[in-house]
């Protein structure tokens, strides 16, 4: 597997992010065009892209929330490649690449009924917080913190 470090212009990246819309639209179902506002994707500077030979399998983005923060954004492994450990190897890449940025933490959101997306945060040392903006006061939202040493 190859990890490789690009925009959101990589159209693998965008291929895998019409995947990713199209697995939320099921799972969100009518709460769905709510979360659709917040994960635009053009200009995305900092996106990690994984390939298995040369098939773009997985990748995620982060963007700046605050002088200190990266925000984890559009997660994704390829159904039939899940439970290998991709994502997590996606997610690190993301850690790393903030922390080399000069970022403090990576926070993130997720839906309540993304249980194998809270899996992975809390196995990669994510903490629960209490939601940020625009996050608020959405009831459904699971948002997390990790500390980047």
């Amino acid at each position: 597997m190859n990890l490789i470090r690009t925009t959101s212009e990589n159209i693998d990246f965008t291929n895998l992010v019409k995947s990713l819309d199209q697995d939320l639209a099921i799972k969100n179902g009518d709460k769905n065009d709510f979360f659709v506002q917040f994960n635009k994707i053009d200009l995305i500077q900092h996106v990690v892209v994984a390939y298995d030979s040369e098939q773009a399998i997985a990748c995620g983005a982060i963007k700046e929330y605050d002088k200190e923060t990266m925000e984890v954004k559009r997660m994704f492994v390829l159904p039939h490649m899940r439970s290998k450990g991709i994502a997590a190897l996606v997610l690190n890449n993301l850690e790393k690449w903030a922390k080399e940025l000069g970022y403090k933490r990576c926070i993130l959101e997720t839906g309540e009924k993304m249980k194998e997306a809270i899996a992975l945060y809390k196995k990669c040392n994510y903490i629960r917080i209490e939601n940020y903006e625009p996050y608020k006061d959405v009831i459904e939202s699971r948002c997390f913190e990790k500390k980047l040493k």
